[in-house]
């Protein structure tokens, strides 16, 4: 289940991410896809969180929707916090209903190869198995400040 990416492809991910689109995000502050979308709001990623049992709850200034298909203008990356197979009917509609759709991103665990495929053949760049949060703070200097070895050598302090 490792996937493997280069650093300089996650960090071209995340430079361009304007706008996510978390599916399955949970207004449970203890829940990891809470604290994804918070870490990226505040990071300065517009966020719309989509779950149809929150929908129309307000979190982090936005409201939250029931699907894909209720976002006004498109995203550029869809994160998925949902299990494996629940992934390619939520691809299936990112590819239909954001023609700009540039990342599918599958959270820590969740692994669809065939809704990967079908991604990538329309062009859209797909990791999985791997968090925005963690990548963000590994790639961007921030695990470092907590002692953590990151492999990425910087000069910076």
């Amino acid at each position: 289940m490792t996937q493997t990416y280069s650093d300089a492809f996650l960090r071209k991910i995340l430079t361009r991410t304007r706008r996510v689109a978390v599916v399955g995000m949970s207004l449970n502050p203890v829940r990891p896809s809470y604290y994804v979308a918070r870490y990226l709001k505040l990071k300065g990623f517009d966020v719309v969180p989509v779950n149809p049992g929150h929908a129309g709850q307000e979190v982090f200034g936005a409201r939250v929707v029931a699907s894909l298909a209720e976002i006004e203008g498109g995203v550029d990356m869809v994160d998925i916090f949902r299990r494996p197979e629940h992934v390619p009917p939520i691809v299936d509609d990112a590819l239909a209903l954001f023609p700009g759709l540039q990342t599918i991103w599958m959270q820590i665990g969740v692994v669809n190869e065939a809704a990967a495929d079908v991604a990538r053949e329309r062009g859209v760049d797909v990791v999985m198995n791997r968090c925005p949060k963690i990548e963000y703070q590994r790639l961007f200097g921030e695990l470092r400040m907590g002692g953590f070895n990151t492999g990425v050598i910087s000069s910076k302090l």
